[in-house]
């Protein structure tokens, strides 16, 4: 079975994932500053609200309407935590297709009305990403890829940088809520790119991060302490833009990869020998 065997009617899942993003980004859009609801999850600084809730539900029910088969895996409907976040992905990758949906990716900076944040969804096919959507409803920018045919933004072709060292790339990084472990191994991570890119930028959205470094605009990303939902639709998107996208000791991505290094490809092993060399990897031996 390939792909794009599963569809109900014309609806291909790439157009469904357009759609989908696209609504729920709109609505996203229409309640800044209005929502009702602000819970916490992980830590305090972990925060959900009544829109991240609202847009997965609606994600949900357009994709199923085309694709009632398919198994879905969204970040509202998950328990915090590493573990729970591992356990569900293990039950939800038995199935063949597993849409993977992020409704507002960005939380933090949609509470505090900070304007980047986005919608995330991915389609794996066993295991496998093949089709990546991020939308930005505020600069109504939508970065789509799919598997072996590239990677667009506006319906133009995303290509990395051209960057051929750190001293001459602008790198994103992330400041994770979980405070015991992740967060002070970023730490480590930054205090060495501070001191060996051009300039490090902290936007608050792992899947904007990922969509700008397909698009050229940053060079590299690393964050210890990612969950599959933040970062599926971007790996691809980087992938397919000619860039490189590994666990943080250079391992190639998979949809278990928690502590992540995207780059444009020609900065990846510098990048990888400095977070090796300022122990800030993440992973244990």
């Amino acid at each position: 079975m390939e792909p794009n065997d599963n569809v109900v009617g014309s609806k291909s899942p790439t157009a469904v994932a357009i759609n989908s993003a696209s609504k729920a980004g709109e609505w996203i859009k229409s309640r800044l500053g209005t929502y009702k609801q602000l819970d916490t999850k992980l830590s305090p600084q972990d925060l959900v609200t009544d829109v991240d809730k609202g847009a997965e539900l609606m994600i949900r029910k357009l994709i199923l309407t085309h694709f009632p088969d398919h198994e879905i895996l969204g970040e509202e409907g998950m328990p915090p935590g590493a573990d729970a976040s591992a356990e569900a992905l293990a039950k939800a990758s038995t199935s063949d297709y597993l849409w993977i949906v992020d409704p507002v990716d960005g939380t933090t900076n949609f509470v505090h009305g900070f304007p980047f944040f986005c919608v995330s969804l991915a389609l794996a096919y066993r295991g496998e990403v093949v089709v990546g959507v991020i939308y930005d409803p505020l600069r109504d920018e939508l970065f789509v890829a799919e598997k072996g045919k590239g990677a667009y933004v506006h319906g133009n072709p995303t290509h990395v940088s051209e960057d051929a060292d750190l001293s001459s790339s602008v790198v994103a990084v992330g400041f994770n809520p979980d405070r015991q472990f992740a967060l002070p191994t970023n730490m480590k991570g930054i205090n060495a790119l501070a001191m060996q890119t051009r300039s490090i930028r902290a936007g608050g959205s792992a899947a904007l991060h990922l969509a700008y470094v397909a698009a050229g605009r940053l060079s590299g990303y690393y964050e210890i302490g990612l969950n599959v939902w933040d970062v599926a639709a971007g790996a691809l998107l980087v992938k397919e833009s000619g860039g490189t996208v590994t666990d943080t000791e250079g391992n190639p991505y998979h949809l278990g990869v928690k502590h992540l290094v995207a780059t444009n490809g020609k900065i990846h092993g510098e990048m990888l020998e400095s977070l090796k060399a300022a122990e800030a990897t993440g992973i244990l031996k």
